[in-house]
């Protein structure tokens, strides 16, 4: 029985080869079910993500697994093996524990503490339940994955630092203003960098989004996501008067906002401080813009200062993180290695206590003049004598870390013994 993750992610496949491989979320069920129709498959669970794509698996015939599962990318994507197989990793046993660990805890990810992994792990387990593909080692491994990912988050800093522009912008705004809550945002842009901040905003309690842009109907359509207020790109200067914060992304090749302009605006907003945080590049609001006086002014070189600064901060955490996940990596393999070995713990008890019992029969009905008291003591006496001959090899067997060195010690006890071989019950435990 062994554990294996078979797939490829943003280190090892361009955005090209990923998204070729990607699982849309409305199919992955019926992937998984052509999956778990693999007979060398036990178990199987889906992840699929914009930066990574894994299988993972549990098997008895590892090299025929990995086969089958590149086969299966192969035919399910109508994609050829050897347009992908390079960027494809194989993880086996206790890597792939370690592996799943650093996922959830998003140590593995493109921006080390970033909490959508650990949502998008959860969906993937939920749904591997549900369609009846993970069964008793997928279980233990998810639900410990959860446990070690609340233990780095409560236990470490390592998503207490923005780290992202949008995010970094979003915070600054926060620590200026002691909050974001009854304040009014103005978006200058529709795109990618703008919505990020947008939906930092919104997390942030903002009580107010306007939004504008060349192009109207995309203000239109940002500002309904969030409940905002779309407005006219020459009516800009509305839009300054009532903001708190404004955030600007466009591909403006011209100062969108200058000195003269902003002066302008102060007066008219009584010289109530406004906060402008630029990261177009090139730059939408003129530097002189930050000497007036209640304007702060950060642009993009500011924020990925910060956001540098940051991430120092989060790879020190993630320090402790990794210190967390071996612990957790040990606790698991150890019970992992105990599926194979407790068949085998039980069968040489068992045997024992049938030969204890056995000739404890014979001698009593050798003496039956025995009263009950000496009888009860003679029943402890030879449990007592069986247990302490049996508690250093079965200490020993349980506490054996290398897997090889378990196989070999269960064998070699079950031919010494002549204990009988394992149940379909056992079999089904152990696969």
């Amino acid at each position: 029985m062994q554990l294996i993750i078979i797939g490829l992610n943003h280190k090892t496949a361009p955005i090209e080869v990923r998204e070729k491989l990607t699982f849309q979320e409305s199919e992955v069920g019926k992937a998984l079910a052509q999956a778990h129709s693999l007979p060398s498959l036990k178990e199987n669970m889906i992840l699929s993500t914009c930066n990574r794509v894994e299988i993972y698996a549990i098997s008895q015939e590892t090299e025929k697994t990995v086969r089958d599962l590149k086969d299966f990318l192969s035919r399910y994507h109508e994609l050829p093996l050897k347009e992908f197989e390079k960027s494809l990793y194989l993880l086996v046993g206790e890597e792939v524990v370690r592996h799943i660990f650093r996922v959830a805890s998003s140590l593995d990810s493109m921006v080390v503490g970033e909490p959508q992994i650990l949502g998008q792990l959860k969906s993937a387990y939920t749904l591997a339940t549900e369609s009846g593909t993970s069964g008793l080692i997928l279980h233990r491994l998810l639900h410990r994955a959860f446990h070690v990912a609340k233990r780095v988050r409560t236990e470490t800093r390592i998503g207490d630092s923005a780290v992202s522009i949008s995010s970094v912008a979003v915070d600054l705004a926060e620590r200026i203003f002691g909050g974001l809550e009854q304040r009014a945002v103005l978006l200058i842009g529709a795109g990618e960098m703008i919505e990020l901040a947008a939906r930092h905003l919104m997390a942030g309690g903002v009580e107010k989004i306007l939004v504008t842009n060349r192009t109207y109907d995309r203000a239109v359509s940002l500002a309904g996501q969030f409940n905002g207020e779309a407005i006219r790109f020459e009516e800009m200067g509305q839009g300054l008067k009532k903001a708190d914060i404004v955030i600007s992304a466009t591909d403006a090749s011209h100062y969108l906002i200058n000195r003269e302009q902003t002066v302008k605006v102060m007066k008219d907003r009584k010289q109530k401080p406004i906060f402008f945080i630029d990261i177009a590049d090139p730059r939408d609001v003129e530097p002189g813009v930050g000497d007036i006086e209640n304007v702060y002014l950060y642009n993009i070189d500011d924020l990925q200062k910060v956001a540098h600064e940051n991430m120092k901060d989060r790879e020190k955490e993630a320090r402790r993180a990794e210190a967390i996940v071996q612990e957790e990596v040990t606790k698991f393999v150890h019970w992992f290695q105990s599926l194979e070995i407790t068949p085998t713990l039980i069968a040489l008890k068992n045997k024992f206590e049938e030969i204890r019992k056995r000739e404890l029969e014979k001698m009593l009905s050798i003496h039956p003049h025995l009263s009950e008291k000496e009888r009860q003591s003679l029943e402890a006496l030879t449990s007592a004598i069986v247990n302490k001959i049996l508690h250093d090899p079965l200490t020993r067997l349980k506490q054996k870390d290398e897997e090889t060195m378990s196989d070999f010690y269960v064998d070699a006890i079950r031919a010494l013994f002549q204990l009988p071989d394992l149940t379909a019950e056992e079999r089904r435990e152990e696969d």
